[in-house]
């Protein structure tokens, strides 16, 4: 049984020795691929009521990655649970890109949420927008996604040991 379990699994392995296409890392030949990074490229500091261009840049290697998914997840800081989903869009040469307009002087964040060649990566990066009262700004303590907020409960806890 041993035998024709180990033969099962080396044949594969023969013929993609055989093949001419070029061996891809991914999770399922076994081999560890490379890190995917996600370098965001919005500016940190914004005006209000300009629309802002979004940005990653997206690598593996030394390639530039056009086959990714990438979302932007934009919330204002203390305000998680009314964040915004944004779709990027591939410019070109592994950039991808969206726009979104912020309407009030804030601090905000931002997730790049990317998928990319089995794996999941999301940088996140602070943007401050206008002139806030930083007196007034809510702690951001959030280091996932709106999709996973485990930590909503005790905001107003929170807030109340910030005055």
């Amino acid at each position: 049984m041993k035998k024709w379990l180990l033969s099962l699994l080396a044949v594969p392995m023969m013929l993609a020795g055989c093949n001419d296409e070029p061996e891809v890392d991914t999770m399922d030949s076994g081999v560890m691929p490379q890190e995917v990074i996600v370098e965001i490229q919005t500016p940190e500091a914004v005006a209000v009521n300009e629309e802002v261009e979004l940005v990653a840049y997206v690598t593996q290697g030394d390639e530039n990655v056009d086959d990714a998914t990438v979302q932007f997840e934009v919330w204002e800081s203390g305000f998680k649970d009314e964040g915004h989903m944004i779709d990027g869009q591939l410019d070109k040469d592994g950039v991808y890109k969206a726009t979104f307009t912020f309407d009030h002087d804030g601090v905000y964040y931002m997730f790049a949420h990317t998928t990319a060649r089995s794996l999941h990566v999301m940088p996140k990066q602070q943007i401050t927008v206008g002139n806030p009262d930083m007196s007034k700004v809510l702690e951001d303590k959030s280091d996932n996604s709106m999709q996973h907020g485990e930590h909503e409960e005790n905001d107003e806890d929170e807030e109340e040991h910030h005055h």
